[in-house]
């Protein structure tokens, strides 16, 4: 038994948040108000935080970890950044979708309890995230680096734009800009899945330096969707009064601004990359 898996520090931010998914998920079961697609969500991340954390944490204590066919360092890391970027949209959807002016039910108390313990969940994750990012000059890990943290990043982010697209109809812009999610998507979610799985030391090419054009490539493609698409999709076009929970106008606006924070994320992802490759 390796008591450091529970007492070093990145022991106790992973107890802490299986202790506060577990709260969050159990307060919102017991108000029953949960079953539209955002509750679903909500729901879903705290479970599965819970659960993937629990079973890292149990893996380390047994030390059964060595055993399993991957990189570790690179999995757990990937998987707090992605855990983090989870619970950080859910504590910011779940308010807003379901906690309403005045709050004075039962109810409703539990959902702003739920919601404060989410915020605490997040920044549990987060610190595991900053104990765990790898040292200036370390680079065993790559997810753990600031570039594969970043990749982690870049492939929720389009994971997000995804769930806003809707119409994007027969436009050639909305649909250039449809493929540089899809493509940029595929290509960083294979080398994390790499990376993980320990393949992309077999590939015959230099992996360091592929990875820069890669950058500098989809650095290129979401330029060009960050003008596209906001050119296509409101030209000509204002914004509809009222405008629902579910107004086409106010996703594309999303994706609008989820594009910008995804080509900035590609920007510093090739900086840091250029500077461990070059410099």
């Amino acid at each position: 038994v390796n008591l450091r898996a529970v007492t070093s520090w990145v022991g106790i931010a992973r107890l802490f948040a299986v202790v506060l998914s577990c709260i969050a998920f159990s307060l919102v079961a017991s108000t029953g108000d949960f079953k539209n697609p955002y509750g679903t969500w909500c729901m879903f991340t705290w479970c599965f935080c819970f659960a993937v954390t629990l079973l890292v944490l149990v893996l380390e204590l047994l030390e059964l970890y060595p055993k399993l066919p991957l990189s570790w360092d690179d999995f757990t890391s990937a998987f707090s950044m992605l855990a983090a970027l989870m619970v950080f949209t859910t504590s910011v959807v779940f308010p807003s979708t379901f906690i309403s002016s005045p709050c004075s039910s039962s109810k409703c108390a539990r959902q702003a309890v739920a919601t404060t313990v989410s915020c605490l969940c997040f920044l549990a994750y987060a610190l595991e995230v900053g104990l765990t990012r790898a040292k200036p000059g370390d680079i065993s890990s790559f997810l753990s680096t600031v570039p594969g943290l970043l990749k982690v990043f870049e492939a929720y982010v389009a994971c997000l734009i995804f769930s806003l697209l809707d119409t994007y109809g027969s436009e050639p812009g909305l649909l250039w800009c449809v493929a540089v999610y899809s493509i940029c998507f595929i290509i960083t979610l294979l080398i994390i899945i790499f990376t993980i799985g320990r393949c992309l030391t077999y590939m015959s090419c230099p992996l360091e330096k592929t990875l820069v054009g890669y950058n500098v490539l989809a650095v290129v493609m979401y330029i060009t969707a960050t003008v596209l698409w906001p050119l296509y999709s409101f030209r000509g076009r204002n914004r509809p009064n009222p405008c629902g929970s579910n107004c086409s106008w106010d996703k594309h606006l999303g994706v609008t601004f989820l594009t910008i924070f995804n080509l900035i994320a590609y920007l510093v992802d090739l900086v840091y990359s250029t500077r461990m490759v070059f410099i």
